[in-house]
């Protein structure tokens, strides 16, 4: 018994495939585009030229322009800085402390938080900088 088989191409394209395709790509990059922004404090870093990246062992302070200390996104006292560091020194002298102090923060502010960092043994430490902007 032969059955007959029509091998026809189609003349028309559908096109609601695709577009659905299309759709599900652009909510996908949309949703995954709003987890890139860094989540943290906002601090509007000075400019540097000669920035380079750290990828060493950190710990991060931050110094908002309100004068809040943050240890690593959790907001804490400038009291209660050093009982944090002493810790995390004591095990790897080689921490570098990263301070990300907010362009309109005084210098002696900052100074303040480099005191306590160095009081519990940290000797490394690096300011945080945006690049500049041309």
């Amino acid at each position: 018994m032969k059955f007959k088989t029509d091998n026809k191409l189609l003349s028309m394209f559908s096109y609601a495939s695709l577009t659905d395709i299309v759709f599900l790509l652009l909510i996908f990059f949309l949703l995954s585009s709003s987890f890139v922004i860094q989540p943290g404090i906002k601090v509007q870093l000075p400019h540097a030229e000669t920035g380079e990246p750290q990828t060493e062992r950190q710990v991060t302070i931050t110094v908002t322009e309100g004068g809040e200390i943050f240890y690593n996104n959790e907001q804490i006292a400038l009291a209660d800085l050093g009982a944090r560091l002493l810790p995390v020194i004591e095990r790897d002298p080689e921490n570098v402390v990263i301070i990300q102090a907010d362009r309109t923060v005084s210098l002696q502010n900052t100074i303040e938080v480099i005191d306590i960092a160095k009081a519990v043994g940290a000797t490394r430490f690096n300011i945080a900088t945006e690049p500049l902007r041309r």
